[in-house]
């Protein structure tokens, strides 16, 4: 992962200073140059030293005489998916982000992110994960390794890959380890807080907790799934849709090996031969609009199901996203053996 306090010099710094850094950033050379209150001033890059020495600056002038004022920038939490997509179409692949008071918080590089999605996403990771003792009697499931590294941090890691960077875990039994395993996310770069659950709240429930999401839109996640899913293509499809919720939905297709017979009574209306049907099942991944969650009821057992159906019945627009890539949800130990070969050949 990217530490952006690599790319921010103080104003007033010397240009020598300067170019030891762009030296070391390599092919990522820009530095963002902050004021005394560290909010954005201006832009630095090789060329603007070059620029500034052909107009008879020198070493032993400040980076302040050398930058590029009002730089392109992301405002946190106010900014839209059109203007990351623009950004990026446009070979502009180094972005700070500022928070509301001007001071960086991030710095985007597309070299290491596909996307910067505005979106909070909450990973559900209370559970006993009973189906797969012993291996769970000492380590919660979100923690038993796939290949390398976790099951959950597969998923966090492809979260933190469409620059979701506000992250929330839901944790009830031996949610201590996943505290430890996480910490805060500045090991990752990303901000990481913990939902307890004191007793079983549902796929939702806990998420009714929570009272500081950064963004209108919030992800929800089952955390001990395996999948290659394109967060943006999810999200744009979500914002099309215009949903309330959207939920990811996995095909299966039932092959019937007989003709299938369509009868009104007893009375032979037309025939297939040897259909085939395909359903979509829950996937267990969610995009839900930050306005409805009002509707989860507090410190109660709630289904995102549940949440489902009350906005159908209140006429609020609710979305299947036919899921077209790679999904796995490891509850079993064959699905968990599955897992551990999958890896292997499954491109992340």
């Amino acid at each position: 992962m990217n530490d952006y306090h690599r790319h921010i010099i103080k104003s007033k710094s010397p240009i020598k200073q300067a170019l030891a850094q762009l030296d070391k950033l390599a092919a990522d050379a820009i530095l963002f140059v902050v004021d005394s209150d560290e909010k954005l001033v201006g832009s630095l890059t090789d060329g603007d030293v070059r620029r500034g020495f052909l107009r008879g600056l020198s070493l032993d002038d400040v980076v302040d005489e050398f930058i590029q004022p009002n730089p392109k920038f992301i405002q946190k939490g106010a900014y839209t998916i059109e203007e990351v997509i623009n950004y990026r179409k446009n070979q502009l692949k180094i972005i700070p982000v500022l928070c509301q008071e001007g001071r960086i918080v991030n710095v985007i590089n597309f070299r290491f992110l596909k996307s910067y999605l505005p979106v909070d996403a909450v990973l559900m990771a209370g559970g006993r994960g009973s189906r797969l003792r012993p291996l769970t009697d000492n380590v919660p499931k979100p923690l038993l390794k796939v290949g390398d590294k976790p099951i959950i941090e597969h998923n966090m890691d492809r979260l933190i890959s469409f620059g979701i960077d506000d992250i929330w875990l839901s944790v009830r039994y031996l949610g201590e380890q996943l505290e430890e395993h996480f910490g805060d996310g500045s090991s990752k770069y990303v901000n990481v807080q913990y939902v307890w659950e004191d007793e079983p709240l549902g796929t939702l429930g806990a998420v009714g907790k929570v009272e500081d999401f950064q963004h209108d839109c919030v992800l929800v996640s089952n955390s001990d799934l395996l999948t290659n899913l394109d967060y943006e293509d999810f999200y744009l499809d979500f914002k099309a849709k215009d949903a309330a919720i959207s939920v990811v939905s996995i095909p299966y297709t039932v092959n019937i090996p007989y003709a299938v017979l369509e009868t009104e009574e007893t009375t032979i209306k037309s025939f297939k031969e040897k259909p085939t049907y395909t359903y979509y099942s829950n996937g267990g991944i969610y995009l839900i609009k930050r306005e409805v969650l009002k509707y989860i009821p507090k410190d109660s057992f709630y289904d995102t199901t549940d949440l489902m159906e009350l906005l159908i019945e209140k006429g609020f627009k609710v979305n299947s996203y036919p899921l077209r890539g790679y999904w796995l949800d490891i509850g079993k130990p064959e699905d968990f053996k599955k897992a551990q070969e999958d890896i292997k050949h499954i491109k992340f």
